[in-house]
């Protein structure tokens, strides 16, 4: 463990004036900073430092290396891990990205967008469709989450399966070093084998290697026709066949394709008064296909390609939004999941992957030994079909507390990661490690892969001043 010193008032000065004007907050303004959006992560900093230029944020850093100040770096704070707020100790300053607000370039002649980290993954959204391309990451949180945190955790979202996560859609990045030196990596190329790929060993890091200061991203074709579909299948095995034929007969247009249980729409409408249009169906497919208008239209051979597989069984009904607010309605079910999971009782969340065609195998085995050690859970399962992300989520039975629920997390979480690692899978899929899967990961990582995770740490931020207790213990 590296030993720092406690952060003094000649380096909060020092800190201040790097930051400039307007640059920093301090006592009860920093509490916001220091409290996640959900499941209870509260810290404490003694200063939050809101730069506006990479000059800023490099100066910033250059101070903390040199006393040893610790720093977290901080996109919208909407993270699921506790990975992006200070700890209790109080001697964490935080780095918010906030003020880095540009948006410096937008190129559509090469489908690329070039903003600061703390533009918003929405705001990427509408500077793409103002020169009428598509940013095709998609978030719950959209509105709130800044790119530079996107990247950071290499988040993934509800079209992963046609586009890719947030690594796939970096063609550049400009970063911040653990010295305070500036990493110019904005680059618009696909192709570039010229030495190692620098970029992508910052994406999913966590802030724990570098700070992401601004990004250039992929943009695509801005579909005109789109088709959402809601799907009662007999079982999960039958979804991962519903996915392999319709990409067969639907292609790239596929988008997304989320698989979700019958207690997902059960609790949408007990918490939140949602219809259930297929209500007593035990897992449903929420698909969407998008693409250039065309004849005939996406509705049709949506609904062509459910025909074929409904007389072979895979599925046993359909509904076909006929409208945007139809279709609205649908995606709200699966986006709101966090909320109305929320209000139903406290649950064990997890973010977890296992290979497409291990899917169903995996949430038998996984249901079975929860329910032998805790009869009347309600299991609350849902998630990327598509990609094998599944956000498997027991929540507490009916008779217990949400306390009582709570304090069997550990063991909980022993049973279920047991059985991914048992199918080859991964303890975190899009939401990262955090603090929340730290400990965790040292299970479920070989000795060698921890071994070369701590070498770059060190290698990166040799005083660990960077995001410390985060992903790996410090």
């Amino acid at each position: 463990m590296n030993i720092h010193a406690p952060v003094t008032l000649d380096v909060l000065n020092r800190l201040k004036e790097a930051a400039g004007p307007g640059g920093w907050l301090e006592d009860a303004d920093t509490e916001p900073y220091s409290v996640s959006w959900r499941d209870n992560w509260v810290g404490k900093t003694p200063l939050v430092l809101r730069p506006d230029t990479t000059q800023k944020v490099a100066d910033i850093v250059r101070i903390c290396a040199e006393t040893g100040t610790l720093l977290v770096p901080q996109g919208g704070n909407t993270g699921l891990t506790g990975g992006g707020q200070p700890r209790i100790s109080g001697d964490e300053v935080v780095l918010s990205m906030s003020r880095m607000r540009k948006v410096r370039e937008v190129d559509p002649l090469n489908d690329t967008i070039t903003v600061e980290a703390g533009v918003t993954l929405l705001e990427v959204q509408q500077q793409a469709a103002e020169v009428n391309r598509l940013f095709p990451l998609s978030l719950a949180a959209e509105g709130t989450c800044q790119i530079g945190g996107n990247l950071a955790t290499n988040a993934g979202g509800v079209q992963v399966l046609r586009y890719g996560n947030a690594r796939a859609l970096c063609l550049g990045l400009e970063v911040v070093t653990a010295d305070g030196e500036i990493w110019d990596g904005i680059r618009g190329l696909r192709k570039d084998n010229a030495g190692y790929d620098m970029k992508q060993i910052f994406i999913g890091s966590e802030g724990t290697l570098g700070i992401i200061t601004a990004a250039t991203l992929r943009l695509f074709p801005r579909p005109v026709d789109r088709a959402v579909a809601l799907v009662a299948v007999p079982s999960p095995t039958a979804a991962v066949e519903l996915l392999a034929r319709l990409r067969g007969s639907l292609g790239e247009l596929l988008s997304a394709f989320e698989l979700m249980n019958e207690n997902t729409f059960i609790f949408a409408n007990q918490a939140m008064g949602h219809a259930d249009p297929l209500p007593g169906a035990g897992w449903r497919v929420l698909l969407q296909a998008d693409g250039p208008e065309s004849e005939p239209p996406l509705s049709e051979r949506v609904e062509a390609a459910l025909g074929a597989v409904l007389e072979d069984g895979l599925i046993t009904d359909a509904v076909i939004a006929t409208s945007e607010a139809q279709a609205a309605a649908l995606w709200r079910i699966r986006e709101e999941q966090a909320e109305i999971q929320q209000r139903i009782g406290a649950g064990v969340k997890h973010d977890v992957s296992v290979p497409v065609s291990s899917i169903d195998a995996f949430v038998a085995e996984a249901d079975a030994a929860l329910r032998a050690v805790y009869p009347g859970i309600r299991q609350c399962t849902f998630g990327h079909a598509g990609d094998g992300n599944l956000h498997y989520n027991p929540i507490r039975p009916e008779d217990w507390t949400d306390a009582a629920w709570k304090a069997e997390t550990d063991a909980v979480n022993r049973i279920v990661h047991d059985i991914v690692m048992k199918y080859r899978g991964s303890i975190t899929a899009e939401h990262g490690v955090g603090r929340l899967r730290r400990d965790e990961l040292l299970r479920a990582r070989s000795p060698i892969e921890l071994k070369l995770m701590r070498t770059l740490k060190k290698a990166f931020d040799p005083k660990g001043i960077l995001n410390p207790g985060k992903v790996l213990p410090d």
